[in-house]
């Protein structure tokens, strides 16, 4: 344990926090569910009720700083009650600021009417069976092997492109934007808060998807990209097509790398969790359930960050306008008011899909339903084909002196490798 008092260790450079987020959010938590960081101008969140609250309360707090994360500095001085027009004056001067995730208020609803239409049932059903296919071929070849890597040759080859194969993105191009997710930086990489390093990519795949979206209002087909080509704001008018490029172009990169993650969390869980294996080997009807409870306990998304647009308040806490703000997502799924025996997995846990994994309120992953199809069907190739799946040893140590290795976000919880031994049926 360490020795520093709560909000002394810097939640955006310290590696000590990223190896264990949980510890130092509960550092925090001790001094109540509200806390002002030491080190930083920021409020840290880690009470359920009070994440919730904040998550929900969009007229109060911005998502323009959602993706900087909330150590990137305002470019201006707060003044006044209210700063609500000064953020949109200068919006432009945000990272990532034409994504959806950053949009508010009508520009936010507009947007998300148009990509609530991307992932129905109906189209989450008609890519079941790509997803059932390329799964059952990654698994087989990795079992023949007797081994594999899951983070980096599995998950994210398999979410790439069952995310390509919804969205319509062609064969021959799959394979490009693979290798240039792989090549780019974590989003929120630690050391980076003040000079996010967030384009490269975004403009890579954006130069792709301007000529899928251009082709597709020629000639749509059926595919998500067509839906998104041909839609209209609820008003009736035309998304500019570069802003349709800019959604299309995150919902790949953001798609894939929250669905790997989870993914490898749950076979870390899976592996580690005493007995965890064999149940759901006997029963797969629970894997809905493990995936619920790893979002909870381990989900990808440790944090997200706002800004409040006016004096208000978070529970008991007074905030003022241009206060920025660390949702503390790993925290809230943690909190002991909200859940019993927090830091323990359980199946039976009561109103699990609470949880905020996915977040919660108008900012709620559009792809939630995705993710958890992809990795449900994926490990139930991993049952299918096994009678058991360990951790290599030679790679990550013995139970008990595991050696674990994070990737360097201060917004992602996910496994850098993980490496495990398979035995065949």
């Amino acid at each position: 344990m360490t020795t520093q008092a709560a909000g002394e260790r810097d939640y955006f450079t310290d590696h000590s926090v990223l190896l264990d987020p949980y510890e130092y959010f509960e550092e925090i938590r001790a001094h109540g569910p509200v806390y002002q960081l030491k080190n930083r101008d920021i409020l840290v969140v880690t009470g359920f009720d009070e994440s919730v609250e904040v998550l929900r309360n969009a007229r109060d707090f911005s998502s323009i700083n959602c993706v900087p994360g909330a150590a990137y500095p305002l470019p201006f001085e707060p003044q006044g009650d209210d700063i609500s027009e000064l953020l949109e004056a200068h919006r432009g001067d945000f990272p990532a600021s034409d994504l959806v995730v950053t949009f508010d208020d009508a520009r936010h609803t507009a947007m998300r009417a148009i990509l609530n239409r991307l992932f129905t049932p109906s189209r989450l059903k008609a890519n079941q069976a790509f997803m059932e296919e390329f799964a059952q071929e990654l698994v087989q070849e990795a079992v023949a092997k007797g081994e594999c890597e899951i983070v980096n040759g599995i998950a994210t080859p398999y979410v790439t492109l069952v995310v390509a194969d919804l969205l319509g993105v062609p064969p021959e191009d799959r394979e490009l934007f693979r290798q240039a997710i792989d090549a780019a930086p974590p989003p929120g990489k630690l050391g980076d808060e003040g000079n996010p390093k967030l384009d490269s990519v975004m403009q890579f795949m954006g130069g792709y998807f301007a000529n899928y979206i251009q082709q597709r209002r020629t000639n749509p087909k059926e595919d998500v990209l067509s839906t998104l080509a041909t839609a209209t704001y609820p008003d009736g008018t035309t998304p500019d097509l570069m802003e349709l490029v800019s959604q299309a172009a995150f919902l790949f990169a953001a798609g894939q790398d929250t669905s790997a993650k989870l993914l490898s969390n749950s076979m870390r869980h899976i592996i580690e969790t005493p007995g965890l294996q064999q149940k759901l080997r006997e029963n797969t009807d629970l894997i809905p359930a493990l995936l619920e409870e790893v979002l909870r306990l381990e989900g990808s998304t440790k944090a997200t960050f706002r800004v409040a647009r006016r004096n208000t308040r978070i529970g008991d806490t007074q905030v003022p306008a241009g206060k920025r703000v660390i949702v503390a997502i790993a925290a809230a799924n943690r909190d002991p008011r909200r859940w019993d025996d927090p830091a323990a997995f359980r199946f039976d846990r009561p109103k699990i899909r609470e949880h905020l994994a996915f977040s919660r309120g108008p900012h709620t992953c559009v792809g939630a339903a995705l993710a958890r199809a992809e990795v449900r069907v994926i490990l139930e190739r991993f049952f299918e084909h096994t009678s058991q799946i360990s951790l290599c040893e030679a790679k990550h140590g013995k139970p008990g002196k595991r050696h674990l290795e994070y990737e360097p976000s201060f917004i992602i919880r996910g496994l850098a490798n993980l490496h495990v031994t398979l035995t065949p049926n």
